[in-house]
């Protein structure tokens, strides 16, 4: 009796090994690329997905953001300055077809790409421009990227420098260097001072010269100031019109002949 049900429970576990082989689920951010006898029959996905068993093969893509991690890289600026710089890179598959069927590897395809790409755009500036200008190269580098990685049905979303690492020479030249610029700069705005004071000193003194009392309150002033409460100088009071008779008084030397 009991060898009667042994072809059955054969034919119910070869069933279950068929539906178990052609049976597979995919998440809502997943995509099936189907080959069907080595031939490319179709992108599938989400949800439940049938497959003919052993004639049928099923590779899946995750088509959320991924964030790699670009290493370390040394480039040699404009201004013939090494530097190392790494960066972080955000990306993710638009094409499942295209990312499975034209590259091999998408993800090491794009982390070598981003690796060569990053050390020729800085290799073509100077160091003041990376340290200043980050936003600017993060933009090139990633509409670089963004052309060359389509072609492989990726998008490459951002990518942003995250580091970059100076010698030690490097850090203190660039502290002299920075120290300079300070020191100028108080130059600068010292002369700028002495400039604009002169120019208020000269249109002080056209407004005095048009005004004679004016110049004597201003006298007044200043000998208030001089003479103050704790200062031991004795101060007379000389009055300008007297100054002016003086000076009309005081007779020219007649010149010889």
């Amino acid at each position: 009796m009991t060898l009667i049900f042994v072809p059955y429970l054969f034919v119910l576990v070869l069933l279950v090994i068929v539906l178990l082989a052609a049976i597979r689920i995919l998440r809502e951010y997943e995509r099936g690329v189907v080959f069907t006898l080595g031939r490319f029959t179709g992108v599938k996905g989400p949800g439940l997905i049938l497959l003919i068993p052993f004639a049928q093969q099923m590779v899946r893509v995750d088509l959320r953001v991924i964030v790699h991690n670009v290493p370390p890289q040394d480039v040699i600026s404009r201004d013939n300055v090494p530097v190392r710089v790494n960066a972080v890179l955000y990306f993710r598959v638009v094409d499942a077809e295209r990312a499975i069927i034209r590259v091999e590897d998408f993800m090491a395809a794009t982390s070598q790409l981003a690796q060569t790409t990053l050390r020729s755009v800085l290799g073509k500036h100077e160091l003041d421009e990376m340290l200043v200008e980050r936003d600017r190269l993060n933009a090139d580098i990633q509409s670089i990227l963004d052309r060359q990685t389509d072609t492989w049905g990726i998008k490459v979303a951002n990518i942003e420098i995250k580091d970059i690492d100076l010698n030690d020479n490097m850090v203190r030249a660039i502290a002299k260097q920075a120290e300079a610029e300070r020191l100028r700069r108080a130059k600068v705005i010292n002369a700028e001072g002495e400039h604009q004071a002169a120019e208020k000193l000269v249109e002080a003194g056209r407004i005095l010269a048009l005004e004679p009392q004016a110049m004597q309150l201003r006298y007044f002033a200043a000998l208030h100031d001089i003479a103050g409460e704790r200062s031991s100088t004795i101060v007379f009071p000389l009055p300008t019109d007297l100054l002016s008779h003086l000076q009309r008084a005081t007779p020219v030397p007649e010149t010889s002949g």
